[in-house]
């Protein structure tokens, strides 16, 4: 029986070094490998060796469906070959020295799940057609210089779960599609220079579990209607302009501090609510 084991192990893995991409596929691997200098990689791909071999590369079916190399040293662009990869359904660069733009066309990736291209250098705005990628379930662009609005249709995506783009250098306000992803379970918008203020369309966002909207310059009443936010867990909403009393169940929540800083940029704390309810902002 050991025999038999040995054997099937044997077969198997023999077929997955068989794995056998296309020629385009494979040319747009090595023009990421060249284009992010990859002679310097900390975890090199012997390019003489099968592709399905190489650190980082996952093969399924023949296509390639994920590429994840974080922490490897990438230093470069991202080219827009790379949404060629239409069977992408990961890519994971977190962590390296990406400079330049995100490309326009990332909205080519139609299976793509999870975008992780945080604590780069990446420069822009977020692709509009990022929008067209109708399974992501992960957007991840944390610690970049990106500038620009979020996505206004960026409540088309329904699958939704993480929007994590803290510090970067956005600004405008909330799209109010945003609203409308009723599966996102994190929104993390923190240190960068959003505006406006929160909605009460917030309440319909069930899933929501971290919010954190620190250092940016929301302003208004905070939606009494959040505490119905019952999965609601973290919430960080301090030095914004927000105004009025909170209510005391919001109060409660890990991370919260009701520190403002008005227009001055003198800090100050907001009341909390004696009562639990708060006071319904006029202007919703």
């Amino acid at each position: 029986m050991k025999n038999i084991v040995t054997l099937f192990l044997t077969v198997t893995f023999s077929i997955s070094l068989l794995a056998n991409i296309s020629n385009q596929e494979k040319k747009i691997l090595l023009k990421l490998y060249k284009d992010t200098n990859g002679s310097q990689w900390k975890v090199k791909w012997d390019l003489n060796a099968p592709v399905s071999t190489w650190y980082g590369v996952r093969i399924q079916d023949d296509k390639v469906v994920a590429i994840t190399l974080m922490n490897n040293n990438l230093v470069g662009k991202l080219s827009v070959e790379i949404a060629d990869l239409e069977n992408l359904e990961e890519l994971n660069l977190f962590k390296n020295q990406l400079s330049g733009e995100i490309p326009q066309n990332v909205g080519d990736l139609k299976n793509l799940k999870e975008l992780n291209l945080s604590f780069n250098k990446l420069t822009g705005s977020i692709p509009n057609s990022i929008c067209k990628i109708a399974h992501l379930n992960k957007m991840i662009l944390f610690m970049n210089n990106l500038s620009g609005e979020l996505p206004i249709q960026i409540g088309v995506l329904k699958e939704l779960e993480i929007i994590s783009v803290f510090n970067n250098d956005l600004s405008g306000q909330i799209p109010v599609s945003l609203y409308e992803l009723k599966n996102l379970k994190c929104l993390m918008l923190s240190s960068n220079k959003f505006s406006g203020k929160i909605s009460w369309g917030i309440s319909n966002m069930d899933s929501l579990e971290s919010l954190s909207l620190f250092d940016n310059k929301f302003e208004g009443q905070i939606p009494v209607n959040m505490v119905k936010l019952k999965n609601l867990k973290n919430m960080n909403i301090s030095y914004n302009s927000f105004s009025g009393l909170v209510p005391k169940e919001m109060a409660k929540l890990d991370d919260f501090n009701l520190t403002m800083v008005n227009e001055s940029g003198i800090a100050f704390q907001l009341e909390v609510s004696k009562g639990g309810r708060g006071v319904f902002a006029a202007d919703e």
